[in-house]
């Protein structure tokens, strides 16, 4: 293997300007900014087969249009002053693109390797642009794309929308045709939205609901965590669980469309009537990541929109249908208060904490499921009946994390080809590896166990 002369993506006359960060950008940029080498796990990483192959040049001008598209994409982030976060967006410049050149056999083993690298470093958000670009060539033409975004300009819901606008671009459309047809949310555009009287009502409002929901929540969740004497040690590792369910990916259809709610309902009603059964609070909270991209030119941005809902669910422990149907409104409630200027409400909370008025709000819930992507787009339905299949399921302990400030436990749903995943990281002082097995287990078999009883 060897590397070739590493070109750019140049821009010479893209839209440009400046202005106050949004509300999901000062979000993400507060959290990375305090992780210091910890900051690239929050990196968002793709690798990407190329088919057909395409020549260099070819590549390089769909991403030059890619970055026309979206501001985001050639922006950066400036401190101003104690409580400021600006966000520019340079009309002009160059992102550097690695290049390894390749046996066409091994394509996929070096951009394997290429992507550990780009995701692997922290980016500078004053002097880089929040995205790096790898490709791995053979004789000419690019086998494998890899893009790595910093979540200060992209959320997995943008890295969704860029993958199909490149999509679109690689079979002829252009930033200006796209923009026509799907008029994108350009980040200093929901700036000045926030900032105006609607933001302003829209931000005190989501902060009130907050401040209200945590006052009335429960103090603690888990009433016997695991094992509290690890709470003062700084130094104990959060395991990392990843339960590989097919079941699960039949089953969740099903039951949603029994109990008239989404998947999405489904899985967090069956986090949250499980939670409560182990942890002996029939009440629970989880602050959710919500994409908030609930207009069609929020749902064409590309950029940081997502932020937390704060999801109270009472009786949980009632009974897991009506857990599951409640969800539903209890979550649309909480989903219209997910936009909201973080800094402000994080001092809110600060004094609510500190007055010890304030719920136990550290356990996460994050469906990133694209939803124009599911578990048998690739891969044949399985024929094999519930009962059967759930014995297909795979718990793998894939790594430990330093720990998480806030965080009793935080769940990411995903989609893998043929099964859902359930990925969860959990404070060993609250829960020990047993109960993350019984909670991860416990979610999937509620799920199909109803399933099975409407007829397996």
């Amino acid at each position: 293997m060897t590397t070739a002369e590493e070109p750019a993506v140049r821009l010479v006359s893209a839209r440009s300007g400046s202005g106050p960060a949004t509300w999901g950008q000062r979000a993400i940029w507060g959290v990375v900014t305090r992780l210091g080498d910890d900051a690239p796990r929050y990196n968002v990483p793709v690798d990407l087969p190329v088919a057909p192959p395409r020549p260099v040049a070819r590549v390089l001008a769909d991403l030059t249009e890619l970055l026309l598209l979206h501001d985001s994409l050639h922006t950066r982030w400036l401190p101003a002053g104690e409580d400021g976060l600006e966000q520019v967006v340079d009309g002009s410049g160059e992102l550097p693109v690695e290049v390894r050149t390749s046996p066409e056999e091994k394509a996929a083993e070096v951009s394997a390797g290429l992507l550990a690298e780009l995701a692997g470093r922290s980016f500078d958000h004053t002097r880089e642009w929040p995205l790096r670009i790898g490709l791995v060539e053979s004789e000419g033409l690019v086998h494998r794309l890899v893009i790595v975004g910093a979540h200060t300009g992209m959320d997995y819901w943008g890295l969704g929308r860029l993958l199909r606008d490149l999509e679109s671009i690689q079979a002829g459309e252009t930033a200006a045709s796209l923009r026509q047809a799907r008029p994108a949310q350009q980040p200093l555009e929901a700036a000045e939205v926030q900032a105006s009287p609607l933001g302003r009502r829209r931000d005190e409002a989501a902060r009130r609901y907050w401040c209200e929901q945590l006052t009335a929540g429960p103090r603690r969740i888990f009433r016997n965590p695991a094992a509290p004497q690890l709470a003062d040690d700084p130094a104990r590792m959060f395991p990392n669980a990843l339960l590989r369910s097919p079941a699960l990916a039949v089953a969740v259809g099903r039951v949603a469309a029994e109990l008239e709610v989404s998947d999405a309902a489904v899985l967090l009603g069956a986090a949250s009537h499980q939670l409560a059964r182990m942890s002996g609070s029939s009440d629970v909270l989880f602050q959710v990541v919500v994409g908030n991209r609930f207009q069609p030119a929020a749902a064409a941005s590309v950029s940081t929109v997502a932020q937390e809902a704060l999801f109270r669910l009472t009786d949980a422990d009632r009974d897991f249908a009506d857990a599951v149907r409640r969800t539903r409104s209890v979550a649309l409630n909480a989903f219209r208060h997910a936009a909201y200027d973080k800094w402000a409400l994080d001092r809110e909370v600060a004094l609510l904490v500190e007055k010890g008025e304030a719920a136990d709000h550290s356990y996460w819930w994050n469906d990133t499921r694209d939803p124009g992507v599911g578990p048998f787009d690739t891969v044949e339905r399985p024929r094999a009946a519930l009962s059967e299949l759930i014995g297909r399921t795979e718990l793998s302990w894939p790594t430990e994390f330093l720990p998480r400030r806030n965080v009793s436990m935080a769940v990411d749903v995903l989609t893998a080809p043929g099964a859902l995943d359930l990925a969860m990281t959990a404070d060993p002082a609250v829960v020990d590896r047993a109960g993350m097995e019984r909670f991860l287990r416990g979610v999937e078999r509620l799920v199909v166990a109803e399933a099975i009883a409407l007829g397996d």
